[in-house]
């Protein structure tokens, strides 16, 4: 099992992340619960223009489920990733396919040899992070997670400096 030992990650990554307007969010459950639509809709209520994958296709309420990245037909500028982690080794691959440069995988979702397969292709990889404590607004308890991190110096910081 990967071994998810927080990783301090670069804050500028995160922060051009956040900053794409085309983004999948694969592991989103036709039947309206989990974390991946709760991703889902904090990223819509927020701007973002967000294509929902989940491998059997179909309908959440009005929403397309793209069984695929390739089946999505748009622009991809990245992604989320909420599912185990061997499914996730199979979607970096796919994202290289389109050239998809940025991957987010959320907590349980990382892999090692995903976050290698990323880093030897030239992606941009996020692993250890929650983008709900990253995309504003940040709302209730991911609220209260990123100023805790911040206290205990846990927060994401710029490689090139402290702040």
């Amino acid at each position: 099992m990967f071994n998810r030992k927080k990783l301090l990650m670069d804050i500028s990554v995160i922060k051009s992340f956040t900053e794409l307007k085309n983004i999948a969010v694969v592991g989103v459950s036709s039947k309206g619960i989990g974390f991946g639509i709760s991703v889902y809709n904090h990223l819509k209520d927020n701007g973002y223009n967000v294509f929902a994958v989940n491998k059997n296709g179909g309908f959440w309420k009005d929403v397309k489920l793209h069984s695929s990245l390739s089946q999505i037909g748009n622009k991809i500028d990245g992604l989320i990733t909420v599912v185990p982690p061997a499914v996730t080794e199979n979607i970096v691959r796919e994202a290289k396919e389109l050239g998809i440069k940025y991957i987010w995988m959320q907590q349980s979702s990382e892999s090692k040899n995903a976050i290698e397969y990323c880093k030897e292709n030239g992606m941009q990889v996020i692993s250890g992070e929650c983008i709900l404590m990253f995309v504003e607004p940040v709302k209730s308890i991911h609220s209260f997670h990123r100023w805790l991190n911040k206290l205990t110096g846990k927060y994401p910081k710029s490689e090139n400096t402290d702040k």
